[in-house]
This record gives structure tokens, sequence and C-alpha cells, in this order.
């Protein structure tokens, strides 16, 4: 961790101030500010970079793309309201739809190659997402399962065209292929699909921020194939994972065949979702190098602390995984759960690995395992350590299949002492 976050430098920017008003923003919550915001960008980035101010007041807007030195700082009582109208999210980008690349509706948020950007502040995005706008695409699956087609038959990316028409839904924030990244103090609501979600990204700081959503596929943050991630003092209340750590799916994950690596997350709270810290689904480029420390989970509708997903159609290797000084009050399954049978499970030709994962110093009030870790017979889970642990109020016995040199030192469920060695 100290070399990690050595490198973690969040981007400086020239003492530059450029106030969207003064390009015809109006925060009136009518007015549509798209022309606005992108005009105060382009002359904050061609005088040299700096701030690029919205103030207070409720300020309607399309998709933003941020340029290289400039900042999006939304001041305390800001907030930007985003246009319930696919259509303002065009013209299409280079983008990712569950670990796929494709040309798609523009993220709401976005920025291509590009060095030293950020989006700090108190103030607030609204997604304006629900049942009626964005959400309801989640049950239109024809794209998703033609996308999927598109990269398995290894059709070039350019030809991967959705957007206008179709129904994939683009993720809240996107900085892609991005260098010194920082996501800093806003509050996050009501969003379409992912978070925050840097691809392909190299010194990512996401700092202090609050997301509330809770739709469909509403994980908070999701660094997918990018290297040298902070994560700390943010707030996940969510309706998917709170933090999703990926790095592509299937053949398209080989192709690229990035992985995401050196992510460290700390002094972070997690209310509802699906997952607390996740790696997977989408993780064919394989994880490594990845810390989580700190941490409070606490939610009836959280089901689980650390978790792992992956499967034969996936591959890929997650290793090197650790987890200290976390306060679990309630989940709703496992503590630490690893699944190889995710989604297709078996069926596919590519051999999940799961190895070096250690969690230690983690207490938990009530759960219904411990932990379920089921591998493959061909693949079994490897070297999984447990130290110093207390789980008290679990249910059921602990699911362990397929696992190889599961080490339990000093921890009590419910509180009988277990130090012992489980090959299964």
């Amino acid at each position: 961790m100290p070399g990690i976050l050595a490198r973690i430098v969040p981007p400086t920017f020239p003492d530059r101030d450029v106030d969207i008003t003064k390009f015809g923003a109006k925060g009136d919550g009518v007015t549509d500010c798209t022309m606005a915001l992108r005009d105060a960008i382009a002359a904050c980035a061609n005088a040299g970079g700096g701030r690029v101010v919205v103030p207070g007041g409720q300020f309607v807007t399309g998709a933003i793309r941020l340029q290289s030195r400039v900042n999006l700082h939304l001041a305390d009582d800001a907030v930007l309201r985003f246009s319930q109208t696919p259509r303002d999210f065009l013209p299409m980008v280079l983008t990712r739809f569950e670990g796929v690349e494709l040309f798609n509706y523009s993220p709401f948020i976005y920025a291509l190659d590009a060095r030293d950007v950020a989006i700090t502040g108190r103030g607030t995005l609204d997604g304006r997402a629900d049942a009626d706008h964005w959400w309801q695409w989640k049950t239109e699956t024809g794209d998703r399962t033609r996308l999927l087609q598109l990269a398995e038959q290894g059709v070039p990316v350019t030809e991967r065209r959705f957007g206008d028409g179709h129904f994939l839904r683009p993720n809240f924030i996107q900085p892609y292929r991005c260098t010194n990244v920082l996501i800093e103090g806003v509050t996050i609501v009501n969003s379409p699909m992912w978070e925050i979600h840097p691809v392909l990204s190299t010194n990512v700081t996401i700092r202090g921020v609050t997301i509330v959503s809770h739709g469909p596929n509403n994980d908070g943050c999701d660094p997918e194939s990018c290297r040298d991630v902070l994560i700390e003092g943010c707030t996940f209340d969510t309706g998917d994972d709170c933090i999703a750590i990926k790095s592509g799916r299937n053949a398209d994950g080989r192709r690229v065949n990035v992985p995401v690596e050196n992510v460290i997350v700390r002094d972070c709270v997690m209310k509802d979702g699906h997952g607390g810290v996740t790696i997977g689904s989408e993780i064919t480029g394989g994880a490594r190098n990845i810390f989580a420390e700190r941490c409070r989970m606490d939610s009836p509708r959280l089901d689980r602390v650390l978790r792992f997903k992956n499967n034969a159609m996936r591959g890929g290797t997650i290793e090197h995984v650790y987890m200290r000084d976390v306060t679990v009050g309630e989940v709703a399954e496992s503590v630490v759960s690893a699944d190889f049978y995710y989604e297709e499970g078996e069926a596919g030709g590519f051999t999940p690995v799961l190895r070096d994962v250690e969690v230690r110093s983690v207490t938990s009030r009530k759960s219904k395992y411990a932990l379920y870790l089921r591998g493959f017979a061909r693949a079994p889970i490897v070297d999984v350590r447990i130290a110093d642990c207390t789980f008290d109020g679990v249910a059921q016995p602990e699911i362990v299949e397929s696992v190889r040199d599961l080490a339990l030192s000093n921890v009590r469920i419910n509180g009988r002492l277990r130090n012992e060695r489980i090959s299964r």
C-alpha cells in the first residue's frame, strides 16, 4: 500500500475560475445549459485550465465532456440536473457497457484521453433517472444480447454502434483512458446505471463522494482496467454493488487484456447494495493488489462484505486481495463470498483463478453465512486466510466447496474459536 499511495497524487489546476453563468447558463431549473457548459469548458481549457464553476442554483444539462486541465466545480448549493431525453446524450462516444467496448450514448460526464481532470465541490449531480426514464431499459434485453454477440464474433468496436433507437443505458461519470483524475466531495443521485466508472485510467482519486441511487445496476464506483486508484471517505447507498472492481468481459476482455490493479479502498461507509467491496463479474483481464481497510458496513439490504464474482466464460486471475479493520453490523448473506457459479457458471472454456486473499480484523454482528466459497473442482479457490476475526449472529454453517488451503486463525464464529486449515 505505501508504494501505491505514493504514486496516487490528485491533479492540480491553475488559479483560474470560469463561471458558467458568464456563458448564458441560468440556474432556474428550466433553461437548457448544455451549450453554456460546453463553451465554459472550452474557454477554460483554451486559457490553460482551471475551474469551471457551477454556482448556486439548478442547472439543466445534457452530456458534459471534460477536457484536460479542467476541474468542474460545484458550489455547495449547486445542482446539475441531467436531461431525461436520451438524444441529449448524443453524439455517440467510445464507451463500455458491462465490460464490452462500443459506441453508445455519452455518459453524463465524460472525458476521453484527457490529463488532469476533476469534478469537485459540495454540490449535487442529479441524473433524474426513475422508473419512467432510463431504469425501464433494464427490461429491454435485445441490445445487450446483440452487443455481447458482436463482441464474441470479434466485430470491430467501430461497428458496434448503438445509441439513438437502442436501449443500453449510459453510465453517469466515465473518464476513459485518462491520467490524473479527481472526483471529490459531490453527491450523486438517481443514475441510469453505474455511477462512477473510470476505464483504462491511471492515478484516480475518488474522495468524500456520497452516492444515493437505487435503480437497477446502480453500482457506486466501478474502476475498470485501471491502475493506481484510491477510493476513500465515500458513502455508498446503492441498488447494486457499492464498489465493483472490473477488467472487461469475456472475448472483449481478452482482446483488450488490461487488468485492474493497485486499488485502495479505505474509510468508506457502505449501506444498501449487493456487495460492499466486489471484484467482478466483468473480470476477464484480471485483478491484483486490491486493498480495503477501515470501512463500516451495515444494512439488512447489504448482501455481502467482500464479494468475488467469476465464471468459466470470464476467466481471468484475481490475486493479492487484502481486507482489514472492517466493522460490519448486519449483512443479508455472507461476510466473504466467492462464487465461480455466478451467471454462466461452468458453461465456458476459460479458467477462473482466485488466490491469495487475506481478511484480518473484521467483525460482524449478523449474517446468514460467515463464509460462502464455491470454486470449481477443476479450478479450486486457493490460499484464503481469515485471521483475528469475530463473526456473531451467523445463522448457518459456512459453504466451502472446491477450496484449497483455507486457513482460519483466531477466528470466532458465534463465540466458537476456530484455528484450522481446510481443503475440500
